[in-house]
């Protein structure tokens, strides 16, 4: 019997002319396993990573210049999430969490989004190398997802009409997770109004109203290409053009070379003071929890 071909660790962006519309539809796999692999999170702790990468892989590919890179954290409050921080660039995703082990323990299996970060904040930033600008914009956790958050952020940061969705999947000891992205664009064709001054334009509450029925166990399934969701969705417009693929990846840019060069803006006495009893200044790199013991004696490489 000849099986379903996989499709996972893609991103892939679509725009619809005839409506204004844009989007973008994502999956991962073994990048997302990459990522949690390195730590030994709790379920409920790496669910809610897993669908912080989706949205940081979502809304990263969106990025034209391959070294712009998009940076999703959280601020809280009394929450069981004490920091939560991944990003994007040019295909590679990060991420990890730090969180309160008691409190996540007294909060119910399945915890609500306030449960896990009280009166809490997303922040979104863009940073773009190319021209070395950069753009944050800070929403409240409200809502019962990051994607929620996440879309309000360009409703309200923006002023884009704008659908997010996440679908995670549990298969044994690995996740796969899936997102779906759509907005409005921010100005119509030459000729039409400016759509942004617009969030109940009936062109975008078609579009709307259309990528609400993509259910999450489809947006999880590997066996669905990315192209079919697209299909599923919006075959019945006149003109839908499927945009460049991204491959995605687990990305850490942590290296020992980099490690030196921070240390090399510390003085031998300031080294000497980070060391341990045996001489080595222990650097932990919180994404994917290698260990870099470098001495401190050495003249680290600038």
């Amino acid at each position: 019997m000849q099986q379903s071909p996989i499709d996972i660790d893609r991103a892939l962006g679509f725009a619809i002319p005839s409506r204004s519309a844009r989007g973008r539809v994502v999956r991962l796999g073994p990048a997302l396993d990459a990522v949690l692999a390195a730590h030994a999170y709790p379920p409920a702790i790496e669910a809610l990573l897993a669908e912080a990468l989706t949205l940081a892989a979502l809304i990263g590919s969106t990025l034209k210049d391959p070294t712009a890179q998009l940076t999703m954290q959280t601020r809280t409050e009394n929450g069981v999430v004490q920091l939560l921080v991944c990003d994007y660039r040019g295909g590679e995703v990060r991420g990890y969490i730090d969180f309160d082990a008691e409190k996540l323990a007294a909060a119910p299996e399945q915890p609500t989004l306030f449960a896990l970060f009280g009166q809490g904040y997303l922040a979104i930033t863009f940073d773009l190398a190319a021209t070395g600008e950069r753009y944050q914009g800070i929403v409240p956790l409200d809502g019962e997802t990051l994607a929620e958050a996440a879309q309000s952020y360009f409703v309200q940061s923006e002023q884009i009409p704008s659908l997010v969705r996440v679908g995670i999947a549990r298969d044994g000891e690995r996740i796969v997770a899936g997102g779906l992205f759509l907005q409005h664009l921010p100005e119509g064709e030459v000729g039409r109004e400016r759509l942004h001054t617009r969030l109940d334009h009936p062109e975008w509450e078609h579009v709307a109203a259309l990528g609400q029925t993509m259910g999450v166990d489809e947006l999880a399934d590997p066996a669905l290409s990315l192209e079919t969701l697209v299909w599923r969705l919006f075959n019945e417009e006149p003109d839908v053009r499927v945009l460049a693929s991204t491959p995605l990846s687990r990305g850490c840019r942590c290296t020992g070379d980099y490690i030196a060069s921070v240390l090399a803006k510390f003085s031998l006495e300031e080294r000497r003071e980070m060391a341990d009893e045996r001489g080595f200044i222990q650097v932990d790199c919180a994404f994917c929890a290698t260990k870099f013991p470098v001495p401190a004696e050495a003249d680290p490489v600038a």
